[in-house]
């Protein structure tokens, strides 16, 4: 009786728990399409679109992928749907591509609600033959997420006419009123974007002045798909000698990659044999000899997992099929007895022939161009943080360097009496006013007090007078290299304070040059000697 009850109400809670699931996907996802049926007759797939929206899908729990393939497919009101396929990962990470003649709750073990992603399987090798704008609109969506992240390889140049392109589609005419620079770098195009790519892009977004969306995005995926690795299906294998290498599917054969470095191309027609079994993948060309013979050659390649293999042999008849055939091939309904060797499966969609001529663009077709998403802005401040870095160590470097010769230099200069002297320097807009008076000491012996002027030594004060001219000369100075307040004013109190320090003064020249090397900012108002010979520095 208890565990006849802890099933039941174990059942119980399972289905509650497991509606509660579905409603939070529903609710997560930007759009959500429901079913018929409860939730103990229903799943949810969540299928992430190429815009970077989400949408939540309610099936039959028995539902094949061609029912959740063909509700995207009118969701988005897309008419050459077979570019297009559903992709999903399994438990050991090894991406798959959806197959429509199968159950969903078979081939997505992750789950639920079943996670998929829609991509861009087939890639038009020639993409002025699509017709619908909606089809060219999501192909550079895709390109755009394979430039961003690596995979579409691309030289400077290329990188910044793509991105110009992108950025006249989606903003329109560049008006240097309203975008600046800072805009470009709120978008991100290549893995490594750098401020000499965004000017570069900037200028060449002016140049595209006067094209629409559509007209741009035609002219992306016509300088897209001249490079190398445009479409390109990469997996990694492993050869007899232990070598890693790379087979590439494409719309002419199978590539084949050492590194980076292209060794081979298989052409389709010259590939008569293709299987795999386990983790191994056969595949046997036939190539002409020095004579003009047909000679067969055997290639045998190993992966890390029979699941990753079958996936790669799976991807290589169908594009084996949808860019050589005009037609798919047709199933053989009758089973040859009870054994069964090798898969069964084959491309059931058209092929591009099919899809090409079949196709017709419709006169009115209306949909939604979203933004891309941004980043923050590339400020001042940050594009020139390492200069100022660099250069505020470069002149703390020299100051220093050229303190100790104003030490040496001034220890052996001789010895002088001098008096209590009260230097003020005001800095005026317009003129500058340099005061001078000494306090003068009272005759003991006299019967009245008799004020003796007495004239500063002519070095200080042409020290005083050189320092105050270079300090109004470097007032309107670079504001992006400069010391903070205090520093300046502490460099600038070591210095007066030697200067006034030694019985003689130092030479003019070389204080002089002490600040120069200090790139004065800040706005100083006086410059005094108080008492006990200590220099004041007054800034505002």
């Amino acid at each position: 009786m208890l565990s006849f009850l802890r099933r039941t109400l174990g059942r119980r809670s399972m289905r509650k728990h497991a509606e509660k699931s579905r409603l939070r996907e529903a609710q997560r996802a930007t759009t959500h399409i429901p079913a018929a049926g409860d939730a103990k007759s229903i799943i949810t797939c969540r299928v992430s679109l190429l815009d970077g929206t989400d949408v939540s899908v309610e099936l039959p729990k028995k539902a094949k992928g061609e029912e959740l393939f063909e509700q995207i497919m009118y969701h988005l009101d897309i008419v050459e749907k077979d570019y297009f396929g559903l992709r999903f990962m399994d438990a050991a990470q090894v991406p798959h591509w959806l197959d429509v003649t199968k159950s969903i709750k078979k081939q997505v073990k992750i789950g639920p609600p079943y996670c998929l992603h829609m991509r861009v399987k087939f890639y038009s090798s020639e993409p002025n033959n699509l017709h619908e704008e909606l089809t060219r609109y999501l192909f550079v969506l895709q390109l755009k997420q394979d430039v961003l992240s690596g995979k579409l390889e691309c030289p400077f140049d290329t990188a910044v006419q793509l991105a110009a392109f992108s950025l006249q589609a989606e903003l329109g005419d560049c008006d240097p009123l309203e975008h600046n620079l800072d805009l470009v770098s709120e978008f991100r195009f290549i893995p490594e974007q750098t401020e000499e790519m965004e000017l570069a892009i900037y200028n060449a977004w002016k140049d595209c002045r006067g094209q629409m969306p559509a007209q741009a995005e035609i002219n992306y995926l016509n300088k897209a798909k001249w490079l190398e690795m445009y479409g390109v299906d990469m997996h990694m294998v492993k050869a007899r000698d232990g070598n890693e290498y790379s087979l590439g599917l494409t719309p002419t054969g199978v590539l084949v990659f050492e590194g980076q470095t292209k060794i081979g191309l298989f052409f389709w027609p010259k590939i008569t044999r293709l299987d795999f079994k386990k983790s191994k993948l056969t595949l046997v060309v036939v190539e002409d000899d020095d004579q003009g013979k047909e000679q067969e050659h055997t290639f045998v390649f190993r992966m890390d997992h029979p699941k990753a293999c079958k996936h790669l042999w799976k991807c290589a008849v169908e594009h084996h099929t949808f860019f050589r055939l005009r037609g798919p091939v047709q199933k053989n309904s009758a089973r040859s007895g009870f054994i069964r060797m090798g898969s069964r499966f084959r491309y059931s969609g058209k092929t591009e022939y099919q899809t090409t001529k079949a196709s017709k663009a419709r006169r009115s077709a209306s949909f939604e161009r979203r933004p891309s998403r941004r980043y923050s802005r590339r400020t001042l401040q940050n594009r020139g943080d390492d200069t100022h870095l660099s250069h505020t160590l470069h002149l703390r470097g020299e100051t220093a360097a050229r303190l100790k010769q104003l030490e040496l230099e001034g220890s052996l200069l001789p010895a002088t009496p001098r008096n209590n002297i009260n230097v003020n320097v005001a800095m005026n807009n317009q003129d500058d006013v340099v005061k001078l008076t000494e306090k003068c000491s009272l005759n003991s012996s006299g019967s009245s007090p008799v004020v003796t002027p007495l004239r500063p030594p002519e070095d200080i004060k042409s020290n005083i007078l050189k320092a105050q001219a270079e300090a109004a000369a470097l007032k309107v100075g670079n504001r992006n290299h400069r010391f903070e307040g205090k520093g300046t004013g502490r460099y600038i109190h070591t210095l007066l304070s030697h200067a006034l320090s030694h019985s003689k003064p130092i030479s003019h020249s070389l204080l002089l040059e002490q600040i120069k090397l200090l790139n004065i900012h800040d706005n100083i108002t006086s410059l005094s000697v108080g008492p006990h010979n200590k220099p004041h520095i007054c800034t505002c």
